[in-house]
């Protein structure tokens, strides 16, 4: 059975806002063997696009590349404009292991190995974070992607912001990209019943780890033009140290006291299934639930 692993790739661009460009990187995405596109996820307001691939390394490898080099003949980001926080064209590119007989190690070596060709062939400079990291401080996306595009020439400058590869300027239209290897996170959205974003923003604080909220929830406030509501948007780093349930139920809480509430709720892109059957079993109020042996697709 080949090694695989997954790759989750963010754009700073939209199928809404750019069909074609959007429609360039799905027809990359599939032209390379051995990978498959399980996932393509594009949202107007945030002016971005989510992509989910599995693949042999070599294939991911080889993908991971082609997907820059579309985002970056074709994404100008002096004149991107988004919900989303955002760096680069490609904004960041996560390298997840799949199976059991990948290791991290193997693709924080897989992160270098892109990052580097990146460099070499289209001159877009990168970070390296989470397992990837070559600093403490560049753990964190939001600590590497912070002063985004228009500021990041200046922080570039400062002694501890080199790129780990590349020089100390950006890439004019293409910015600068975070690299690197990590365990898999759930990308969780709850939608709120008001057009007030500072409800959104004001929730977003009191649940980050950041802030002195869960540890493993990182989260921010934005406005859905096109819907008109206010949304939580999150990342849970560790599903099984903060579940989806109790950032689920501390935000319906914390909207309930600023006189709103949440109308629903979204994945963004694929999600582990045990971070949806622990939600089942917290609202079904399982006894003695065992996943493992009571899942009959973990049978088959």
């Amino acid at each position: 059975m080949a090694k695989l692993v997954e790759c989750i790739p963010n754009f700073s661009c939209s199928k809404k806002k750019d069909e074609a460009t959007y429609n360039a990187l799905v027809e990359a995405a599939n032209s390379v063997p051995g990978c498959t596109l399980f996932d393509a996820q594009t949202d107007g307001n945030h002016n971005r696009c989510v992509f989910t691939l599995i693949g042999n390394i070599d294939a991911i490898e080889e993908v991971a590349f082609q997907l820059t080099k579309v985002a970056t003949e074709r994404i100008d980001m002096n004149k991107h404009k988004g919900e989303h926080k955002r760096m680069g064209a490609t904004d960041v590119i996560p390298f997840v292991p799949q199976s059991k007989d990948v290791t991290v190690e193997e693709c924080v070596e897989l992160s270098k190995r892109v990052a580097q060709r990146i460099w070499d062939e289209l001159k877009v400079p990168s970070f390296l974070y989470e397992d990837s990291a070559t600093r403490p401080e560049r753990r964190n996306l939001a600590t590497c992607r912070k002063g985004e595009f228009e500021g990041m020439p200046e922080k570039l400058l400062q002694e501890e912001w080199a790129p780990d590869y590349g020089e100390r300027k950006i890439h004019p239209t293409a910015g600068i990209t975070a690299i690197g290897a990590r365990m898999p996170l759930v990308a969780f959205n709850i939608n709120l019943a008001t057009s007030d974003v500072e409800v959104a923003k004001k929730i977003a604080k009191v649940i980050r780890g950041s802030s002195g909220g869960f540890r493993s929830c990182k989260a921010m406030g934005f406005m859905m033009e096109d819907r008109g509501i206010a949304q939580v948007s999150m990342n849970m780093v560790n599903y099984e140290d903060t579940p989806l349930y109790v950032v689920y139920e501390m935000v319906r809480s914390l909207a309930e006291r600023y006189g709103t509430y949440i109308i629903d709720s979204e994945i963004v892109g694929l999600t582990p299934a045990k971070a949806m059957i622990d939600c089942a079993e917290f609202y079904l109020k399982a006894r003695d639930f065992d996943c493992h042996n009571q899942i009959m697709e973990y049978h088959l």
